[in-house]
């Protein structure tokens, strides 16, 4: 690839948070071989992200029935896969394959360098995610890498300014703040008349954004459930600010640049914390669900005061 135009894939499945934390690795290739066609083979509603920021040229969806013979040792393989493998230059592969079965099958369709990187960080190695990601780079001489995701989209025309987002919900219930707290949380921060939200989740939320919202005038909160990725990372862009759990979302708030305090479980912060200037995590010594309303509430009113006094710079804030 080096010094030449060529064509490179970057295959990646996985969660929106996985994809999010990828994005440093897609964005030093982007950076390293700015000729080069860049492209990503994945699920769509997560990798339009990548397309709508800039960062690749096209994206391509993953069909598990048209990849299930390069799963298997020797399987049949796809002819229209075949041929599109054989267009690329460089391939680089995030899927599971402990085998290499995968990665064997490929080689069977192009003489393209394949590199194959994790699917996942072993988390008993405490290395953060992003860094495990860009790992693999390194074969093509890409070292210091940015580790932290930036994403940067087109404004919204139609989305609200300054507001603070809100996202009561995750991936598991055992990462999620009680809603009742939550609840109380909304009230005490209703206090401020000036204060408008934006109140997101997806399907699985639905009860508490609508719990939420019951609690605001219409005037002063907006609701956005399940919205396409890359119209809501527009949307949160130009808020003044987001708290929400573990999750996917909070690394899309965090990557979009915002001042972030994410109420954080279990999950290994070594490996999984939000990357950013302006996060800050709070974890509570007898769990989360545990955590009370006055020191999320602390952290919040101190997240919107640093950013009222300091707008377009960013800041550095405590885990």
């Amino acid at each position: 690839m080096s010094g030449k135009q060529g064509k490179i894939l970057v295959i990646r499945g996985g969660a929106i948070g996985d994809f999010i934390l990828t994005l440093p690795a897609i964005a030093a290739l982007r950076q390293h071989f700015p000729r080069a066609h860049l492209e990503i083979l994945g699920y769509p509603h997560i990798a339009q992200l990548a397309l709508a920021g800039g960062c690749v040229d096209a994206v391509r969806p993953i069909e598990a029935r048209a990849l299930a013979g390069f799963f298997a040792r020797n399987g049949e393989l796809s002819e229209e896969l075949r041929d599109y493998f054989s267009e690329f230059d460089l391939i680089i592969s995030y899927l599971y394959d402990p085998d290499q079965i995968f990665q064997s099958n490929v080689r069977r369709c192009t003489p393209a360098q394949f590199i194959a990187g994790p699917h996942r960080p072993d988390e008993a190695a405490g290395v953060h995610a992003t860094r495990v990601f860009l790992r693999p780079l390194e074969r093509l001489a890409i070292f210091d890498a940015d580790p932290v995701p930036r994403l940067r989209l087109p404004p919204d025309p139609e989305g609200p300014t300054g507001w603070l987002a809100l996202h009561p919900g995750s991936g598991s219930e055992r990462k999620n703040w009680p809603e009742a707290r939550w609840a109380d949380l909304f009230r005490r921060l209703l206090e401020v008349p000036e204060r408008r939200f934006l109140l997101v989740g997806g399907e699985a939320e639905g009860g508490r954004l609508q719990h939420l919202a019951a609690a605001a005038p219409p005037s002063r909160r907006q609701v956005c459930q399940s919205l396409p990725l890359a119209q809501l990372a527009r949307r949160l862009q130009s808020c003044r600010g987001f708290v929400g759990h573990d999750s996917g979302i909070t690394h899309l708030a965090a990557a979009v640049g915002l001042p972030v305090v994410a109420l954080w479980a279990d999950t290994s912060e070594a490996v999984w914390r939000p990357q950013g200037e302006r996060v800050r995590l709070i974890r509570w010594p007898k769990g989360l669900r545990a955590l009370p309303v006055e020191e999320v509430q602390k952290a919040v009113e101190a997240m919107l005061a640093e950013h009222a006094g300091q707008e377009h710079a960013p800041t550095a804030t405590p885990g």
